[in-house]
């Protein structure tokens, strides 16, 4: 299991709600967070990986040695836009500034499968809401100018194209 970089295409997939909570799913949930720990990042997609399926998991903002996972997530309530500046581990060093909701409500399922809601405010509800977008198949460049998103598609080409001549 590894991070997937832009350009792969599956970061466009939209991800399918997980019917069943079991052994499978948590072997995948403990992978995620061994992969995004080692990245140094703190929220990770499943379709980041390359599953196409609903499941996020993050390190609580606030407390970082707390993991969450999200599973399902619906978002029930977002209020207040700020611009936040934030980067993706499927887009290495790269940022940009996109607009997000300081505060969010949402319902999921939890690593046990119990239906959990959570209350998330700044760093917590922008993280959420950047992973909830992978899992729709939406990236954080979709925010931006064409200028600004064609600067970052480029960038990322042309570290895609030299780490496949490195394999090579």
């Amino acid at each position: 299991m590894k991070i997937l970089r832009y350009p792969n295409k599956k970061l466009r997939y939209i991800s399918k709600p997980v019917i069943k909570i079991d052994k499978k799913i948590h072997k995948i949930i403990d992978k995620m967070f061994k992969i995004m720990i080692l990245e140094n990042g703190i929220g990770l997609s499943a379709i980041q990986v390359g599953i196409p399926l609903q499941i996020i998991t993050i390190l609580d903002t606030e407390n970082i040695n707390k993991k969450i996972t999200i599973i399902n997530p619906k978002i029930i309530k977002k209020k207040k836009k700020i611009l936040n500046s934030e980067g993706c581990l499927s887009f290495p060093n790269q940022q940009a500034i996109v607009p997000r909701y300081k505060y969010l409500d949402i319902k999921a399922l939890n690593y046990y499968g119990k239906n959990i809601k959570i209350k998330a405010k700044s760093l917590l509800s922008i993280c959420i809401q950047h992973e909830i977008d992978h899992l729709l198949g939406k990236l954080f460049i979709d925010y931006l100018s064409e200028l600004k998103k064609n600067i970052i598609k480029k960038k990322m080409k042309k570290m895609y194209k030299k780490e496949n001549e490195n394999k090579n």
